[in-house]
């Protein structure tokens, strides 16, 4: 039963920082490409930090390099988020997801087949 559990988001202003996590269960987590997701209200669910199976290789979506870092812990099944310098446009609920890697685009949600509950993060 593969299950993915993202820390509690929060509240924060703007110009401020918050760092999500993820964990991972039921599966072999370091044979997945990962993935942090975000779905703000009236839009759809948009692809903003994936991560290859070792850590090797990040990919970010414009509107977030520079100012979010995804990094895995593979020894725990973890994945994060950090995000520093947030902003209002950040407000959304924010998804982790697993990928097999296979023949794999790392921001498109088509490729994630395995995705956590959400968190909510509200940036003001």
């Amino acid at each position: 039963h593969v299950q993915l559990v993202e820390s509690e988001g929060g509240s924060v202003q703007a110009g401020g920082s918050l760092r999500l996590s993820c964990a991972a269960s039921g599966y072999t987590y370091n044979r997945n490409c990962m993935a942090w997701f975000r779905q703000a209200p009236g839009k759809e669910r948009e692809g903003i930090a994936a991560i290859s199976t070792r850590g090797e290789n990040t990919y970010y979506v414009d509107s977030v390099k520079g100012r979010f870092t995804t990094s895995r812990d593979n020894s725990k099944n973890m994945l994060f988020l950090q995000m520093n310098r947030l902003k209002p446009a950040d407000t959304a609920m924010y998804y982790c997801a697993a990928s097999p890697c296979v023949r794999w685009r790392p921001l498109r949600l088509e490729d994630y087949n395995y995705w956590g509950q959400g968190t909510q993060v509200t940036v003001s």
